[in-house]
């Protein structure tokens, strides 16, 4: 599609600014998202053009947009192209500062434009924009809000699916994702070796057949049908590692125990090197009782088992001493006792030094993300960081960049259940590298439909890591990963990937990594 020549780089509007003065023109500037250009949009931009003889808009671009995950709607060009169609508009200029003020001191415009909304606005980042007008000779000018609309209300009427692929193409294009390149990375995960360090469970799922209510009381009245069993935890993601080709190696600690027998054989018969300890006093297994494939309720059967600092310094020793073997270590706790502060101490500065790659997840209120410093992937939900920085109110990039500082880790994939997920680095490298500003991109989520969603962060988690360790990027970490937990989710239990499940779903959502973009099409 044609770049319509009134979009302007900041050093070309500039000099048209430059050229404006000199002619004696006067320069009213406007600012905003502008997701959907609506009839508010127009009278807002016409009412701006009456002011002066010349009108420039800026646009957030899509990185400093802060309206919720899901927005922008439209990728940040596509709203610089609609504005530019305006007749009222003479200049367009894509802003990636998070507010006006550099464009502002830059640009000096001899009038600034906001809604009526803003005339008793007292956030910083306005004031500090309407004192770098006036500061300049400028004034500000609200515009008279006759016709008042909302884009964010527009936006909640519309069908989302369109849009959320148009969103996973762009973060697919932006990072040079495709078939050929997520092929050649999964290719890279044969022979891998990857140590998981976690606490081991058990799923068990009773399915049975709702046969009313209970004759002594209100609760309901189940016959068991059947039962099936799962192996869970750090179990299922040394599994799923396995079979997407890597070679992994397990360690935790089991009871000694038949049931704990059975799981020690099945994980050799699978191909997965286990080394353990025998300090759980059973098993933990946790049961689900499920009608038809819904989910009634679940009793965990299992206690919480820390490690004795013998048992620490025991199980410190045997990680160390082949981790300079594995291209990438991955913790997993679950809250049972594996994971002390004291084993963490122990090896997490040492790992650091032999293993390119180190990555950590928990689950439950018993883990603690902070525990894992240094580490090169963090993967919990958003609620899992909100209760670990105990910060319910504060915008996801600002939750995410504390606890990233807290405890020095390079980069995560906040999970977000059916929303998808987001991705969090420094582009930098690290906090102090990148002048502490956190890059985050949004991804939606690519099941059609769920089936059942225990396991879905597990296997995001052993797939990104498995991703980093090939020498992919974090982008393709998180692509892959969320592929991966589309494949997952359609299953009932915990059912290890394969590689060829893992392509399957690649090739499926080929439309969304490879079709042109919403701005190729409309040229077409």
């Amino acid at each position: 599609m044609r770049v319509d020549p009134k979009i302007c780089t900041r050093d070309r509007l500039l000099a048209w600014r430059t050229e404006a003065r000199a002619a004696g023109q006067r320069v009213v500037h406007c600012h905003g998202c502008f997701d959907i250009v609506h009839p508010g949009h127009i009278h807002h931009l016409q009412y701006a053009r009456s002011l002066g003889d010349l009108l420039v808009v800026s646009v957030s671009a899509d990185a400093q947009v802060n309206k919720g995950l899901d927005r922008p709607l439209i990728p940040d060009d596509l709203r610089a192209a609609s504005l530019a169609a305006l007749e009222c508009v003479d200049r367009v200029h894509l802003n990636y500062d998070a507010t006006a003020v550099g464009l502002l001191e830059d640009l000096q415009p001899d009038i600034y434009v906001k809604g009526r909304e803003y005339e008793q606005n007292f956030d910083p980042r306005f004031v500090a924009e309407r004192e770098t007008v006036t500061r300049h000779g400028g004034r500000v000018v609200f515009s008279s809000g006759d016709i008042v609309y909302s884009s964010t209300a527009l936006i909640g009427t519309l069908r989302k699916s369109e849009f959320e692929e148009e969103k996973s193409h762009r973060f697919c294009e932006r990072y040079g994702l495709d078939i050929p390149s997520l092929a050649r990375v999964v290719e890279q995960f044969r022979g891998q070796r990857v140590m998981v360090v976690g606490d081991y469970m058990l799923d068990r799922y009773h399915f049975c057949d709702a046969t009313g209510v209970a004759g002594e009381g209100p609760m309901m009245a189940l016959r068991k049908i059947d039962s099936r069993d799962f192996d869970g935890g750090a179990a299922v993601i040394a599994l799923h590692l396995r079979g997407l080709g890597a070679d992994p190696t397990l360690f935790t600690s089991l009871a000694d125990d038949e049931l704990s027998a059975s799981v020690e054989l099945r994980m050799r018969w699978a191909g997965v090197r286990l080394e353990t300890l025998h300090q759980q006093p059973r098993c933990i297994v946790k049961h689900r009782y499920l009608v038809d494939e819904t989910k009634l309720f679940k009793v965990d059967d299992g206690s919480v088992a820390p490690l004795d600092s013998q048992a620490e310094a025991e199980l410190a020793d045997r990680i160390l001493a082949h981790a300079h073997e594995y291209s990438a270590v991955i913790f997993a706790d679950f809250g049972y006792g594996l994971l002390t502060a004291g084993l963490l101490d122990r090896i997490l500065p040492r790992l650091r030094d032999c293993v390119p790659v180190l990555t950590a997840d928990v689950s439950g209120k018993q883990g603690n993300l902070l525990r894992f410093t240094g580490v090169d992937l963090l993967c919990p939900t958003e609620r899992e960081v909100r209760e670990t920085l105990h910060d319910f109110t504060s915008g996801l990039g600002a939750v995410v960049s504390n606890l990233l500082q807290a405890n020095n880790a390079r980069q995560a994939i906040i999970t977000l259940g059916k929303q998808g997920l987001v991705t969090c680095d420094w582009p930098g490298g690290n906090a102090k590298a990148s002048d502490n500003r956190l890059r985050s991109e949004y991804l939606p989520a690519f099941s059609a439909r769920s089936v059942d969603p225990l396991g879905c962060g597990d296997s995001l988690l052993a797939t990104a890591s498995l991703t980093l360790a090939s020498g992919g990027s974090l982008q393709a970490a998180a692509l892959l990963g969320s592929l991966a937990a589309a494949v997952q989710v359609q299953s009932l239990g915990n059912v290890p990937l394969t590689r060829e499940a893992l392509m399957g779903m690649i090739h499926r959502r080929q439309m969304v990594l490879e079709r042109p973009n919403t701005a190729s099409r409309l040229a077409g």
